[in-house]
């Protein structure tokens, strides 16, 4: 009786293909997560603009207040 890679493709070759097909599947998943922005790089830069952008509002909203507090 054959075994698993003996019957598909022939040995040490269908060895090979199924490597192959496992590290293409792996590219595709990291090609993919890196573009999402899931893998940290991006993630950073979108911290220090959204903290900006919350002092920035810190800052209007202090100043409605005392507009408030001088009527």
């Amino acid at each position: 009786m054959m075994g698993y890679y003996g019957s598909m493709y022939g040995g040490v070759f269908g060895f090979f293909i199924q490597i192959l097909v496992i590290l293409l599947i792996v590219g595709v998943v990291v090609m993919l997560l890196s573009k999402s922005n899931f893998a940290g790089s991006g993630n950073n830069e979108r911290l220090v603009k959204v903290e900006k952008d919350v002092e920035e509002i810190k800052k209007a909203v202090e100043e409605i207040r005392n507009k408030l507090n001088e009527i």
